[in-house]
């Protein structure tokens, strides 16, 4: 098997102790750099790689680890092919680490995948030394008790996760005295306060919720009055109401003038684990779902029993449905309900439900719980996150089928890749799954995953069944890192394509019964996505990154009335709804409330918060980009449009300065031209506009009742003098030149940084002089001064006719066209987030 090897620029990077931003930009916005270095230095080792697992390997590997190893020496058999992703059927017999090891090592070149080298992971317990975290799955409880009383001793973190059936359990501990750098991960709150009253009392600015929480910690900065706050220690905050928060007593500090900033500081927490021999007695849980409040402590007797069981059986677990065997079982769970502190009492038909199901290796579970067991290995090695404190306890009995009989002749096993699927839900379910008709859209990290289970699960495999799935995008580099479908060699290619080819081999069944589409679903492709199509579904799954596109779906799904799975992820929070015809809502019905918007004045001329300054960059490359070229092409194909603008009343100058500037005065020949312009219009908005700003509202200007104008949330800026030293200064330049030449179709042609320099140098940029006749709207309340009445018109009729006649006729620039450029956030080479962010 050929593996891919990081470039030789992506080892120079490792061996600086660097992160590779073009491959786990992503994932970087969630962890942070800090975070991010401390998993690179961190050596993993997961025990166990059936489904469960293989599914925590494959997500360590793609977050980027220093070393994972692996081990499990024993025999890969062919009901493992349920949920065991990186097993085919020619493997089984083999030992299940030595044929998964090289795939998974497949996944991120940076994160090396070895064997582990001992037959036993008990025979020598020193070993352990060489990680960070263990992981163990599949493990008996005595060997589990052992490892656990070592790695605790030793300051090794454990994770042990382990499933059967619709059963799963979690359990951590990570040592005496671990630190949570940041228990959420949420950017720290930051705000403007309007007050401080002589008891600590502070007030928000203009009734903005501050968001704070009893218990945070909070800096100041810029306080008039009250200066000793300033960059003093963190205060703790007990919150009064949404708008008001005390930090307790302020007496020696003076009185409170006006100005300052509040921003919450992120403090560690310290928690105490214990070892498992400990917390098998008294176990502390994560209740996680209320309506089952009191699951946890049933399964925590059932899970016991079950090793119990299988220690009395040479490690073999109850039959599927077997009563004899339930009985057995129950009996383990009786005397140990008897053991602990507390008496608990059993729930027999739970438990009952669990020896049932005990053989059962459910696909989707194992990606429910490698998921949250990758997590708090992640959490364990970065600090970021709360970790799970100590025991997570989940079932999903909700979905056993209500349509199907189970029985034990129904549920045994048939010696097929299925086995672990068919003990728990029976052979009728597998067949009626099998010749499903289901539609993805989508085949990004969300359709990754999907498409993975749905090999796995046999979905759509047997003589009537069909997957359809489809995606008009192509894979990217930053798309490796959670697309695990995806290998460096696919970079290039459409999503869909490799995808499909991916699944098939992990399941040959699927052969023949799963096509690959490309193109985008919407009112634009409803010949190919026609009224046949949909009425030949029996379900719908959207995989999808926006909004408006699983609207669409959702409507087509209601009007031919087809179920649809919807879901979607923003970091580590992550949601799923299940639309049913005739029964549940649909996804339209609710909709989010819609994005905070901000006033036009705020945005061009005081912002104070971040959030102003990207909602101001993401206007501008509208404004640079998009909006003109798109003009420009209606100019040269629609008959008469300048005879159309000149009717509307509102925005005629501006349609007509565009096309001039982009037809005429600033139409570039040449690349050099585009890094003109680029620097002219970092001298327009960050020095010219800058400065008409401060001669319209100098710094120690007043307001009308004599209160400094700058003041509260009103920043005064300062203009900038362009540095080409500077990297967000060059790197403006940089992004909107190539951004304009790819309006008008010119090449860069690689251009190099010296270049870009050496072409600024021979500009001559003229002297600023603000006008007095420039008018600037001073707040969000008073009438825009700039802004023509509503119905009128721009009065000046010769100017606009002298603009007019400098436009070339559109018959003189035939075939010609400008190419908007079309905003794509996953694209790390496309110039697009860099100008965003520069800007």
């Amino acid at each position: 098997m050929e593996l891919d090897s990081p470039a030789a620029a992506g080892t120079e990077q490792l061996k600086n102790g660097e992160i590779d931003e073009s491959l786990y930009s992503r994932q970087l916005y969630v962890l942070g750099h800090e975070a991010m270095k401390r998993m690179s230095s961190s050596h993993v080792l997961i025990a166990g790689l059936r489904g469960l697992g293989v599914e925590i390997a494959k997500n360590i590997a793609l977050a980027g680890v220093k070393s994972l190893t692996l081990f499990d020496p024993a025999p890969a058999a062919i009901s493992d092919l349920s949920s065991q992703f990186f097993l085919h059927p020619h493997d089984v017999g083999k030992p299940r680490a030595d044929v998964t090891v090289p795939r998974v090592a497949e996944l991120n070149a940076y994160t090396p995948v070895s064997v582990y080298p001992a037959k036993s992971l008990t025979s020598d317990l020193d070993q352990l030394k060489n990680y960070q975290v263990v992981v163990l799955t599949g493990t008996p409880l005595k060997d589990q008790i052992a490892i656990s009383d070592f790695c605790h001793q030793n300051g090794i973190f454990l994770v042990i996760a382990d499933i059967y059936g619709l059963f799963g359990s979690i359990f951590t501990d990570f040592g005496e005295n671990f630190t949570v750098a940041d228990s959420t991960g949420e950017n720290p709150l930051s705000g403007i306060v309007a007050g401080i009253d002589s008891d600590g009392l502070v007030s928000a600015l203009d009734e903005t919720r501050h968001g704070l929480e009893d218990g945070d910690y909070v800096t100041f900065t810029e306080l008039q009055g009250m200066e000793a706050l300033n960059n003093a220690e963190p205060r703790k905050v007990t919150v009064k109401g949404p708008y008001t928060f005390s930090i307790g007593d302020v007496s020696g500090l003076g009185q409170y003038k006006r100005g300052g900033l509040y921003s919450q500081v992120k403090m560690p927490k310290f928690i105490k684990f214990q070892p498992l021999s400990e917390q098998l007695k008294k176990p502390e849980m994560l209740t996680s779902d209320f309506a089952k409040f009191d699951r946890p402590q049933q399964l925590h007797i059932g899970f016991q029993a079950l090793h119990a069981f299988a220690e009395h059986h040479d490690g073999a677990l109850p039959r599927p449905h077997n009563e004899e065997d339930a009985q057995e079982f129950l009996k383990y769970a009786e005397s140990l309900a008897g053991e602990g502190e507390e008496k608990v009492q059993l729930d027999e038909k739970v438990l009952k439900e669990l020896s049932y199901q005990a053989r059962g290796d459910l696909n989707p579970m194992a990606a429910f719980f490698g998921g949250l067991a990758a997590q708090e290995v992640l959490k364990s090695v970065s600090g970021k996150f709360h970790p799970i404190v100590q025991w997570l306890y989940f079932d999903s009995l909700e979905s056993l089928p209500t349509s199907v009989t189970r029985s034990e002749d129904l549920c045994k096993p048939l010696n097929s890749r299925y086995d672990g699927q068919i003990a728990v839900f029976g052979k009728d379910f597998q067949d009626k799954i099998a010749n499903v008709n289901e539609f993805l859209v989508g085949a990004g990290a969300i359709g990754c995953e999907m498409l993975k289970n749905w090999a796995m699960i046999g979905l759509a495999v047997g003589p009537k069944g069909k997957i359809r799935v489809t995606d008009p995008d192509q894979i990217e580099r930053s798309n490796l890192n959670r697309q695990f479908l995806f290998r460096p060699k696919d970079v290039g290619k459409l999503k869909s394509d490799c995808a499909v080819e991916a699944v098939q081999a992990m399941n040959p069944d699927l052969k023949g019964h799963i096509i690959a589409l490309r193109d985008r679903v919407g009112p634009d492709t409803e010949h190919i996505f026609s009224e046949a199509f949909w009425e030949d579904l029996d379900g719908v799954t959207n995989a999808l990154d926006n909004v408006d596109a699983r609207q669409y779906v959702d409507r087509r799904c209601v009007f031919f009335r087809k179920p649809l799975l919807e879901s979607g992820t923003l970091g580590t929070k992550c949601n799923t709804q299940v639309v049913l015809p005739n029964l549940t809502e649909s996804y339209t019905s609710s909709q989010d409330p819609p994005e905070q918007s901000f006033p036009q004045c705020t945005l061009r001329s005081f912002p104070n918060k971040i959030e102003h300054t990207i909602a101001w960059a993401k206007e501008k490359f509208h404004q640079y980009f998009v909006g003109p070229p798109e003009t420009v092409n209606l100019y040269l194909t629609k008959p008469n449009y300048i005879e159309q603008t000149l009717k509307q009343s509102g925005n005629e100058i501006g349609t007509l300065e565009n096309l001039r500037d982009f037809l005429v005065t600033e139409k570039p020949l040449n690349f050099d031209d585009c890094i003109i312009w680029a620097r002219q219009q970092f001298e327009k908005e960050y020095n010219n506009a800058i400065q008409q700003l401060l001669f319209n509202f100098p710094k120690d200007s007043t307001t009308a009742s004599g209160a400094p104008f700058w003041s509260g949330p009103k920043r005064a800026p300062t203009p900038l003098k362009f540095d080409a030293s500077n990297p967000t200064h060059l790197g403006y330049v940089i992004a909107a030149a190539n951004l304009h030449a790819f309006n008008y179709a010119i090449k860069s042609g690689g251009v190099k940084e010296g270049h870009y320099k050496k072409v600024m140098e021979n500009m001559i940029i003229p002297d600023f002089k603000p006008s007095s006749s420039v008018k600037i709207q001073a707040d969000d309340n008073e009438p825009d001064p700039n802004a023509q009445p509503t119905g009128s018109r721009f009065d000046d009729n010769d100017e606009l006719q002298k603009i007019a006649s400098m436009l070339p006729p559109p018959k003189s620039l035939p075939g010609f066209k400008l190419e908007p450029v079309e905003f794509e956030k996953d694209d790390d080479s496309n110039h697009h987030i860099d100008f965003i962010a520069a800007a």
